[in-house]
């Protein structure tokens, strides 16, 4: 596990923050990609053949006119190949990024729902928590159980069948391909999976992400969300993990917060999408 950049038991904001920048970006988002390309400052990751995500750790003072002439250099290769379904380019609001907004939106891409950057120990999300009458938390490994948890998380966030499926899809292949970087896990009622949400360890940073957090409407506001969280934090602090990221809605962030991570910055994916 490499040191990180503070010594404090609970670091400020600034030391969090540096703490993402240098663990958390490039290529700390790719190591799922089946392939990676370096054009300029950024990395342009590859998902099968239809998904591209785009992510840096900085833009290497680029100037707004240098800034336009990166993301066509960078976009118009995905935009061009038939078999891309997705671009996605994925901005922090405390970047230096002169006229990025404009020379997305430029090429078709659109900025979606802003969400908060959260950082904090895993030490204190690992509660004790009760959980509703018959409701019980485990990890799942197997592919049955994978879909399941993906099938909530789509029913939770609307997802079109296409993503659905594609997401499950990269899901079951990382888990099942014997990788140690995943972990889903799903609290479950009467056999239904009522909230999922993954752990994803990043290399030897000493953090793990949580990611996917979908609990079913009808069973929020009972603890069971918070709960999940808590077995997630409790699965990465056996790996030797001391903090725990997150990309949070407003639905989640205060959940976080209450916990103590703290919120360091924020992200905005601007996605381009494929009318077939």
């Amino acid at each position: 596990m490499t040191d990180t950049p503070f010594a404090a038991a609970t670091p400020d904001r600034a030391a969090l923050l540096a703490l993402y920048d240098e663990h958390l970006r490039a290529e700390g988002e790719v190591p799922s990609a089946d392939r990676v390309e370096r054009v300029g400052p950024v990395l342009v990751g590859r998902y099968g053949a239809e998904r591209g995500f785009v992510t840096y750790r900085d833009l290497g003072g680029l100037d707004a006119d240098g800034v336009a002439d990166l993301v066509a250099r960078v976009v118009r290769p995905l935009l061009d190949d038939p078999a891309v379904d997705v671009v996605e380019w994925k901005t922090r609001g405390h970047d230096e990024a002169p006229g990025l907004d404009e020379a997305l939106r430029a090429h078709g891409l659109q900025p979606q729902e802003v969400e908060s950057v959260m950082i904090g120990a895993a030490s204190a999300l690992a509660l004790d928590l009760p959980l509703p009458h018959g409701v019980t938390i485990r990890r799942v490994e197997d592919e049955g159980g994978l879909r399941a948890a993906e099938a909530c998380a789509a029913a939770v966030f609307d997802s079109s069948p296409q993503d659905a499926r594609r997401i499950a899809d990269e899901i079951v292949r990382r888990v099942m391909s014997g990788r140690d970087d995943l972990e889903m896990w799903v609290a479950e009622h009467d056999g239904q999976v009522i909230s999922c949400g993954r752990l994803e360890p990043v290399g030897d940073s000493g953090v793990a992400g949580i990611w996917g957090g979908a609990t079913l409407p009808q069973w929020r506001r009972q603890g069971v969300y918070r709960a999940l969280t808590a077995e997630r934090a409790r699965s990465a602090m056996r790996r030797g993990v001391r903090w725990i990221h997150s990309d949070s809605t407003e639905g989640s962030r205060p959940i976080l917060e209450r916990s103590g991570l703290v919120r360091v910055t924020t992200t905005t994916p601007y996605e381009w999408r494929r009318t077939r």
